[in-house]
């Protein structure tokens, strides 16, 4: 009888000061993948921990599991938790951690990270009401705080409260396929997939005159993506001048829209790859790049892979 695979080991470690809600996604987000996933959470010395709300937590492991974990996830704590100094024991409970397992922050937990050294060279986000202290006590990081999440390869980091989720679904589809990440997804009741990042979530003055959003003209643009779409079709559809437009749409997604499309197209692009036959010439075609050429170029800028490479790791087996 063939020996059942060891699955993957999420080891999670919370430090005083954890938000709750984002210490319990790893466990809820990968524990609905079908069993590819064990999830253990630790303290740096095995006691309860203080959580940001009114009660404590209790976990049953010390920092000795981290010497064991494939995939480390930091939680986040409350910003007023924060210190440029790591807390007693993080440092030696980080010390733990293979050279080969892979590390992931939620929230303002990259600031442990960072604090670590772990951060230095690399490209790392958190969240957005914090990015600018973050800049200032860690200018060796190249901080994104647009975005939902950052893969940099070994490390991993998120922005705020739901990008956990968000985190957690890249790390299943990234390690088994979006088809699974899908149903995770609806197994969670959460969506596969957001757009934009967490720039749009940024506090920024609105203009109220005119029209109150363009999400009608985005919905009505997704449907379109294999047409040829100029900022003058988006603003004429949504009524505006191409300059209002523009200036409405930023102030909502956080982006121009000229690389919302790009995004969006991407998104479909990747769809068509892991869910069809379709050459990289007719999915370019089918979703508004025109050439083979434009597609692999938009892909690569945007995961870093060619549409043969993504393919070959994501396509469903039919």
């Amino acid at each position: 009888m063939q020996a059942q695979q060891r699955r993957h080991r999420v080891v999670v470690l919370a430090l005083d000061g954890v938000y709750p809600f984002e210490l319990g996604i790893p466990s809820r987000i990968l524990g609905a993948a079908d069993g590819h996933y064990e999830t253990l959470t630790c303290s740096v010395d095995g006691r309860p921990v203080l959580t940001n709300a009114d009660f404590t937590i209790g976990v049953q492991h010390g920092p000795e599991v981290l010497a064991t974990a494939d995939t480390v996830v930091v939680a986040p704590v409350a910003s007023d938790w924060i210190t440029a100094e790591l807390p007693d024991g993080v440092a030696e409970a980080l010390a733990r951690i293979r050279p080969d397992a892979r590390i992931v922050s939620i929230c303002t937990a990259a600031f442990v990270l960072a604090a670590a050294g772990l951060l230095d060279g690399r490209r790392a986000t958190t969240h957005w009401q914090v990015a600018e202290a973050f800049s200032r006590m860690y200018p060796q990081v190249d901080l994104d705080p647009d975005v939902l999440f950052v893969d940099d390869g070994r490390v991993l980091t998120s922005a705020g409260a739901a990008s956990g989720v968000d985190i957690c679904l890249h790390l299943v589809r990234k390690d088994h396929g979006s088809e699974l990440a899908n149903k995770v997804a609806r197994r969670c009741v959460v969506p596969p997939f957001r757009d934009g990042g967490q720039a749009q979530y940024i506090e920024r003055p609105v203009p109220e005159t005119g029209p109150a959003s363009t999400a009608a003209t985005r919905a009505w643009a997704l449907g379109r993506l294999g047409e040829p779409l100029a900022l003058a079709d988006l603003a004429a559809h949504a009524r505006m001048s191409p300059r209002t437009f523009a200036r409405r749409f930023h102030d909502e997604a956080g982006i121009s829209p000229g690389r919302w499309l790009i995004q969006q197209r991407v998104v479909h692009a990747r769809h068509l790859l892991e869910a069809s036959d379709l050459s990289v010439d007719q999915i370019a075609g089918r979703v508004g790049f025109g050439t083979g050429a434009s597609l692999r170029q938009h892909l690569h800028a945007a995961i870093g892979v060619s549409p043969q490479a993504y393919r070959r790791t994501f396509q469903t087996a039919r």
